[in-house]
């Protein structure tokens, strides 16, 4: 499973983007960021997104891709998945021909840049080399994280936004991953405001880590405030220096 990190900060500065993963070139867990970080070819590869939730720094980039398919006349569909109730947000409140065009039409309803797949959690989605299943999390708005497995066995769950939260952690049960993309958002000094928004610190993970039957083969760290960012590695290091890894955009990891 080949992981490229286009994305994976906490906020948008220069050299951060907005959290998006692409998997072995096809697949797309979240899409914070796309056109920054890939060129036109690369975007064409992607067959697949699936979003945790609604919140602008994990869509922002859906737009502008959709916009590059349908000029470019590429004839390419995006399937886009999610919980129900996430979806309803994007198609109510995005792309509704108000504040962007709804590309479900475009360039007709027969043929269109995108289409949008309802999910249920813990129901797996079978894909030509993966399987995904949704599981819910604990944020501010509706949010599902996913456990994504690849025809070789190779297991892997991202996150997505979340405080403690227990659903996905259940879902693992005995599997042994052979990564983890969790969130670490904010120094363990505004743990307040962590849990009132729906996010983790280093201790709150380290108490998270406790609800595993098995620790995934690799730990990777996402969706920290760049801003906060030595504070958290250095509470990180004090959890694990050589276990735990903070994710870099750009980055290309084999799993």
């Amino acid at each position: 499973m080949r992981l490229h990190v286009l994305g994976c900060a906490g906020a948008e500065l220069p050299k951060h983007n907005m959290p998006a993963f692409l998997l072995d070139r096809t697949l797309l867990l979240d899409a914070g960021t796309i056109g920054t970080a890939i060129d036109f070819q690369e975007q064409k590869g992607i067959q697949d997104i699936f979003i945790t939730h609604a919140h602008m720094d994990h869509i922002k980039a859906i737009p502008f891709f959709a916009d590059n398919l349908v000029t470019r006349e590429t004839g390419h569909t995006i399937s886009i998945y999610s919980d129900r109730e996430v979806i309803d947000i994007l198609r109510q409140h995005l792309f509704n021909d108000l504040l962007w065009p709804d590309f479900t039409r475009i360039p007709s309803s027969d043929q269109p840049t995108m289409k949008f797949i309802p999910m249920k959690t813990r129901v797996p989605v079978q894909l030509d080399k993966h399987r995904v299943t949704a599981y819910h999390v604990n944020h501010t708005t509706p949010a599902v994280g996913y456990l994504v497995e690849d025809e070789k066995g190779k297991k892997i769950i991202y996150s997505g936004d979340t405080g403690p939260t227990d659903q996905i952690w259940r879902a693992c049960g005995d599997k042994t991953l052979d990564a983890l993309i969790i969130e670490v958002s904010f120094p363990n000094r505004m743990t307040d405001l962590a849990l009132k928004t729906g996010h983790l610190t280093p201790d709150l993970l380290a108490k998270e880590v406790l609800k595993m039957k098995n620790l995934p083969l690799r730990f990777f760290i996402s969706h920290s405030k760049p801003y906060y960012m030595e504070e958290i590695y250095d509470e990180l290091a004090a959890i694990s220096t050589d276990y735990i890894k903070i994710l870099e955009d750009g980055q290309i990891i084999n799993l």
